[in-house]
């Protein structure tokens, strides 16, 4: 289950790249470590059918009696009629632009695997959700309204199975891939959902920083 990613490219780069025009691409910077609940960058279809880039928090909030909302990150692929997850699937999915991610192995410290289309770390997109949340996001904290995400995750190739035997996340890479996950019908979308060829991909780093190092 990834909880680690990077997003290494600039702004222009992003809008270039999923095609969304500069008027309607919020502010950001690159980041070489993105952890839950960090703020980022999603593309996602406007009410007008044009691609917009917001600013959204990552994970989707879990109320928990007592305690701060848990952080849910990754939507599993088997559960995509879960009430949680259902509607977002159906009708609010979007794309989080990425260069690399990171699963740990072992413990104390663990050892950070970072997993990247090549070494020069092209962009790709996580395939999302998203939905309005309003709530607390602490124990006891005022209740706001903020958009936040999530995004699939699925059975490992064997590439990323040599470090995280049972998940990965469905990563898109082509500007099809990405259309149809924003505009197709469900059925679409779920056809793209799988694990990307263990060809396509590298690990590019290893080793205790959490953190892409390319930055």
């Amino acid at each position: 289950m990834c909880n680690l990613y990077s997003e290494l490219k600039p702004r222009e780069a992003v809008r270039d790249i999923f095609g969304v025009s500069d008027n309607r691409a919020a502010a950001f910077e690159p980041l070489p470590a993105i952890f839950p609940g960090n703020t980022v960058p999603v593309i996602r279809p406007a009410e007008d059918g044009d691609r917009e880039i917001v600013i959204s928090s990552w994970g989707f909030p879990l109320p928990m009696k007592g305690k701060a909302p848990k952080r849910v990150t990754n939507m599993r692929d088997d559960k995509l009629t879960s009430p949680f997850w259902a509607d977002s699937f159906r009708r609010r999915r979007c794309l989080v632009p990425v260069t690399s991610f990171a699963e740990p192995k072992g413990r104390r410290p663990a050892t950070w695997h970072w997993f990247a289309l090549g070494e020069d770390r092209p962009l790709f997109a996580f395939a999302g959700v998203w939905r309005r949340y309003n709530g607390p996001l602490s124990a006891g904290g005022e209740s706001v309204s903020v958009d936040v995400h999530a995004f699939m995750t699925t059975k490992p190739n064997p590439l990323v199975a040599t470090v995280h035997p049972s998940r990965m996340p469905v990563m898109l890479t082509r500007p099809e891939e990405w259309d149809c996950w924003l505009n197709g019908t469900a059925e679409e979308a779920r056809a793209l959902i799988g694990p990307l060829p263990a060809e396509e991909m590298a690990m590019v780093q290893s080793g205790p920083e959490r953190r892409d190092l390319a930055a």
